[in-house]
């Protein structure tokens, strides 16, 4: 038996265990970078989410996205989203005859290139404004924890505490280059600073600071 063969039969081996212990779940495909649910779910699929290992005998721990998805890896793919009430995942990664990897999401954010200055001379205000920012991705599906303890604040006032880092993940898409100082806005109103970007095959894994509380 082939390596491809032997994978479709274990993902259909997946997707049938599925319908016993998993409950249903919208399946979206993200085709656009400003409307990645805008077409709706292209399937229902059963699918049980478990942590750690794949004996469901380990409950999830704090700062922990990742899940192994048991579902029917012969209609997913790799960025695809799996929702339904109460629950979000995307699929992080589907590697050779090993458990799919997915990552559970708990924010939804829209992610914003600041205006390049391109003039000299008396140009004008120069700062960073959401008027003159140009949209990169909306309404995205994504993983937001704690990251280290963050970064004591310049005025270092006796009230002051330490600005918060965070731990990013969430799928790429075809077309869009994310990099240092892009601007990320959240669904609780916060807002973010990208301190790095890294494009893995997992997705993208991004530092951010937090600009706003």
């Amino acid at each position: 038996m082939d390596a491809a063969t032997l994978n479709q039969k274990l993902w259909k081996g997946y997707g049938k265990a599925a319908k016993y212990i998993g409950p249903a779940y919208n399946l979206y495909r993200p085709t656009s970078a400003t409307n990645p649910l805008g077409n709706g779910p292209i399937a229902t699929l059963n699918a049980s989410f478990n942590a750690q290992d794949m004996t469901y005998g380990k409950p999830n721990i704090y700062g922990k996205p990742l899940w192994y998805a048991l579902v029917d890896g012969t209609q997913t793919q790799v960025g695809d989203y799996l929702i339904n009430a109460g629950k979000t995942f995307f699929i992080a990664a589907m590697q050779d005859t090993l458990p799919i990897l997915a990552v559970e999401c708990n924010r939804t954010l829209s992610i914003h290139r600041p205006a390049q200055q391109g003039a000299v001379g008396a140009v004008g205000y120069g700062g960073n404004t959401a008027s003159t920012e140009t949209m990169l991705m909306q309404g995205w599906p994504a993983s937001v924890l704690q990251g280290t303890k963050g970064e004591k604040n310049e005025t270092n006032l006796p009230g002051d505490v330490r600005t918060p880092w965070w731990a990013i993940l969430l799928p790429a898409i075809a077309g869009v280059t994310l990099r240092t100082s892009d601007t990320i806005t959240d669904d609780l109103s916060r807002r973010y600073v990208i301190s790095s970007a890294e494009n893995t095959d997992l997705g993208w894994r991004i530092t951010a600071q937090q600009a706003q509380t």
